[in-house]
């Protein structure tokens, strides 16, 4: 099997809902991905992200995100800015994994494993999931509030001194 991209690089697994928009996401078929929950839209927090990333050029972005199953990776991707986009360099889950097994882990696991198969030299996490990491790992998570994501006091403050550590290691 070969190496997927990112081996000893710097690397931001990255979860799309309750982090770069409200958590409340659904699909129907006519009208496709929406936020049930008013006032809030799809993606709203990616110029949030951008503007955090672009004082580190150097981090590459891994998604972490159940729109990589149903959207796959390439419709994933494609919903973030061209910016962004660019970094994206793999995903959690790919065509080649068995889909059962990978959804019945845990989105840290899913993430570990990642990490495991990809050896980024270092790697961080923004997700909305708190219960489903391994503590041992919990470190490597920047919690985002399900509701305001990465918009939440703080978050990206945590973000960028996290990734201002990458440049010292």
């Amino acid at each position: 099997m070969k190496q997927p991209r990112g081996l000893g690089e710097a690397v931001l697994y990255l979860d799309f809902d309750g982090v770069l928009h409200h958590e409340d996401v659904w699909w129907h078929p006519r009208r496709g991905v929406y936020i049930r929950t008013p006032g809030y839209r799809l993606f709203e927090h990616v110029p949030l992200l951008e503007e955090a990333l672009s004082e580190f050029p150097e981090i590459k972005i891994v998604l972490s995100t159940s729109w990589v199953r149903y959207q796959r990776f390439s419709g994933s991707a494609k919903r973030l800015s061209p910016s962004l986009r660019e970094r994206v360099i793999g995903a959690t889950f790919h065509t080649g994994m068995n889909r059962t097994g990978f959804e019945s882990l845990p989105r840290g696991i899913q993430v570990l494993n990642d990490v495991a198969r990809r050896r980024p030299r270092n790697w961080v996490a923004l997700d909305d999931d708190l219960e489903n990491w391994v503590p041992e790992y919990r470190s490597f998570l920047i919690h985002c509030d399900n509701v305001l994501g990465i918009s939440a006091p703080g978050v990206l403050d945590e973000l960028k001194q996290r990734l201002l550590l990458f440049r010292r290691a």
